[in-house]
């Protein structure tokens, strides 16, 4: 058996080699977001319940918006990736021109939208009048600089496309740390606090969750400049001393890729709107429950979506060399890695629940529903594992449209059926609810596995350009 071990992984060094290279920093990445988000979601936390289902109720709205942006990088990633892997590095160079034209158009369309109904979305989410000004706020103020923020979505593609996971994750470390310090002065009152037996005394602009949306307003700005910077410069991609037309046909091909996902992403986060909308029907704490337990949870996600960026720009280098080997390669190491290191994940939240609840909140209700509905996703870490790879191999190909329809299906016909059937029929609480998403995504994992069994992903190495 060891000597079957040390061959195979003789045959494969090479490949385990790059695939590591690609994910180490983009599985930092996601660190620190986590971290980020749990440090944000603690400030706000220790305000009151009230505050984080304000902060968390436009949550599914925000992942909403962001969709198109991500469908977009997308499209630009694959058709990067394929460019790489075919040897043609001015076409991959005319691609990333080609994204500026996209932040530009989608960031403007996407702030005024967004601003135009920040007063009326809470009440349209049907949150309880209480948090309705708050959330208003908060989703109004993080949405006002959207063209920083398409640069950092769109242009962290473009960059991994080429094999560039270090420098997103820098970019990304430097925005996580502004909205972390700016969360600590922005958020509370001016105070005093005990470190090592003295008294510091500690400026604050007391402005509770509008403090926090305008920290995370503000890093967004500074992650799209450093982005656009990293973009600038990369020897790859960098536009300098080339043409900045727009070219028709290269964009027409990275929207074919981008489409389907759009669409995707859209149906899939108005389901997750929706979703969330019928979880308010339970009332502001069990939102809170809901809300705080949703970000606990992603610490499960931080190997697997690393392990994602690594999985689209290999599966796109396959395309582009026409290596089917390559690419059957490339998904099972990858998906059994990310499927191990989720397994652990996993555990730890099932293993330390109320643990994880605490670092949020310090009401008892809360981490209660809590420990319930984090120990029922748990066990379904391994699946989302595979789901989220499944997604990042055929993305990176440009396999969209099938993907697209999983979605439409596992998320409206499992999850938000499932969900209604629960709560109108069955007079479920939160348990019931989460149990329905966690069949949403062990449904996806199946549609998906299966297709990549059944070679539906050969067309695109059939086709020649």
């Amino acid at each position: 058996m060891n000597t079957r071990l040390k061959t195979w992984f003789g045959k494969h060094a090479s490949l385990m080699k790059t695939i590591y290279v690609l994910a180490w920093p983009a599985v930092l990445e996601q660190l620190l977001q986590t971290v980020v988000q749990y440090t944000d979601t603690a400030m706000v936390g220790r305000i009151s319940p009230q505050a984080s289902a304000a902060t968390g109720l436009t949550t599914t709205m925000t992942w909403l918006v962001n969709a198109p942006m991500f469908a977009l990088g997308i499209g630009f990633l694959a058709y990067i990736a394929e460019s790489i892997g075919a040897k043609d590095e001015e076409r991959a160079r005319k691609t990333g021109i080609q994204a500026l034209y996209f932040i530009a158009a989608i960031g403007l369309i996407l702030m005024i939208l967004t601003l135009s109904i920040s007063p009326f979305l809470p009440g349209w989410l049907g949150a309880e009048e209480e948090i309705r000004a708050n959330a208003s706020i908060y989703f109004g103020i993080i949405c006002a600089p959207m063209l920083f923020r398409a640069a950092t979505i769109i242009l962290g593609s473009v960059l991994r496309g080429v094999g560039d996971t270090k420098h997103p994750m820098i970019a990304n470390l430097f925005m996580n740390l502004t909205n972390i310090v700016l969360n600590f002065f922005l958020i509370y009152e001016t105070r005093t606090a005990s470190v090592l037996g003295m008294e510091l005394w500690i400026p604050g602009a007391g402005w509770g969750v509008a403090g926090a949306a305008i920290a995370t307003a503000i890093s967004y700005c500074v992650g799209g400049v450093m982005m656009f910077h990293t973009y600038w410069n990369n020897p790859r991609l960098s536009p300098k001393g080339h043409s900045l037309r727009f070219d028709s046909y290269v964009s027409r091909r990275c929207l074919r890729i981008a489409f389907p996902v759009a669409l995707e992403r859209i149906s899939a986060c108005l389901g997750q709107v929706v979703f969330t909308s019928l979880v308010t029907r339970l009332g502001t704490m069990a939102l809170a429950t809901h809300s705080i337990a949703i970000t606990a949870e992603q610490a499960c996600y931080i190997p697997g979506y690393g392990m994602q960026a690594a999985a689209s720009t290999l599966a796109g280098n396959s395309l582009g060399e026409r290596n089917e080997v390559k690419f059957r390669q490339v998904t099972k190491i990858i998906t059994a890695i990310a499927v191990i290191l989720m397994t652990i994940t996993g555990a730890l939240v099932f293993l330390f629940p109320g643990f994880m609840m605490s670092i949020f909140t310090t009401d008892e209700q809360v981490i209660a529903g809590g420990i319930r509905v984090l120990r029922i996703v748990s066990v379904s870490e391994p699946i989302f594992a595979a789901l989220i790879i499944l997604e990042g191999i055929f993305n990176g190909i440009g396999d969209t449209k099938a993907p697209f329809f999983f979605s439409i299906l596992s998320m409206w016909g499992v999850r938000i059926l499932g969900t209604c059937l629960c709560l109108f029929v069955l007079d479920a609480g939160l348990e019931a609810v989460w149990i329905c998403m966690v069949c949403d995504n062990v449904t996806r994992c199946i549609l998906l596995a299966s297709r990549f069994v059944r070679g539906g992903w050969k067309k695109r190495f059939a086709r020649i350009e």
